[in-house]
């Protein structure tokens, strides 16, 4: 039997897994253990508590029922005038000392690397911030209005990336990436492929090249939305697995045309199952299904939420449970 290591880098990698990947059992993520991205512990967000201001400034609130926490934006937006931003916008902190990163490091070196991997969370990406600084409307916006005012901010976004990622592959020596950035709806992207081009591209490039280049060997990327005139571009950035991709991307066509280059982990979408009112015998036909239509390789099945959970009791389970189903009867 392979480890949960090689059977993931079999499935994706199109050689002979003996099981489908369960879900997130692969990339176990390390999420808030470095002294960069963790949050306040005198201020936790979390479901039905209280606002608090990001390391960005931006004002979140992690409203009760929803899957995770989102911007408030009104009197609280970070960026007013886009032409001023640089006069409101001050990057985190980066420059921590060695000791900062002791939780980090003793997080990173309790993996059992020969059986999964040292995964490094990452979320927040480039649009995100940059949208959640400006509003989402007025981000949009001025992608047409102020390009440049965009990519200024943009720049600014990938220069604190990359100074994160130092410190990181420096002090935690991930051999995953999970970064997280949904570029769309549930049924369309939030801009055209090239003008995703002109301003998201090469910042990714930059991210996750410097990722490979010190030892991450798989990257996945979280975007829980319609994508899929992006996995070109995502095969062209160092995208390993796309996560997070539901159904409306028509998972099985993918696989067909880009398997090989890229690898697909989702097409179990949270919206239908991660519900008040699921039921195993919906979970069943779901994981059936998925399973079915998309095969046993470059497919992992997985609820499209970014992470190993689910916003109602049992739902992550049963999923992983039924897939132990499927893999009994398709292996």
């Amino acid at each position: 039997m392979l480890s949960i290591r090689q059977n993931f880098l079999e499935t994706i990698h199109g050689g002979k897994p003996d099981r489908f990947v369960k879900q997130y059992e692969a990339i176990p993520l390390l999420l808030w253990t470095d002294p960069i991205t963790s949050p306040d512990p005198a201020h936790p967000l979390f479901p039905g508590g209280p606002r608090i201001q990001n390391a960005w400034g931006v004002t979140m609130e992690f409203v009760a029922g929803h899957p995770g926490p989102f911007p408030v934006h009104g009197k609280e937006t970070v960026v007013k005038d886009i032409t001023h931003w640089r006069d409101v916008v001050k990057m985190p902190r980066t420059d921590y000392p060695p000791e900062a990163w002791e939780a980090a490091i003793k997080a990173a070196n309790a993996v059992n690397r020969n059986e999964v991997f040292c995964t490094y969370a990452f979320y927040g990406g480039v649009f995100e911030t940059v949208h959640y600084l400006l509003g989402l409307d007025e981000c949009l916006v001025n992608l047409i209005e102020k390009p440049d005012y965009i990519k200024e901010m943009v720049a600014y976004v990938v220069e604190y990336e990359l100074k994160v990622a130092e410190n990181v592959c420096k002090y935690m020596k991930p051999d995953a990436l999970f970064h997280h950035d949904d570029w769309g709806t549930q049924k369309s992207l939030f801009m055209s492929p090239a003008m995703f081009d002109e301003f998201f591209l090469d910042a990714y490039k930059q991210i996750y090249g410097y990722y490979k280049s010190h030892g991450v060997e798989v990257v996945v990327h979280h975007s829980d939305s319609y994508a899929a005139p992006l996995v070109p571009r995502m095969i062209e950035m160092g995208v390993d697995v796309y996560q997070g991709c539901i159904t409306q991307n028509d998972v099985p066509a993918l696989i067909k045309q880009y398997g090989g280059k890229i690898s697909f982990m989702g097409n179990l979408n949270n919206g239908v199952l991660d519900c008040e009112d699921w039921t195993p015998e919906l979970i069943r036909s779901e994981v059936e299904r998925a399973c079915r239509e998309c095969g046993k390789l470059y497919y992992i099945p997985c609820l499209t939420m970014g992470g190993p959970m689910s916003s109602y009791p049992g739902v992550y389970e049963a999923v992983s449970s039924e897939i132990d189903r499927m893999s009994k009867e398709m292996f």
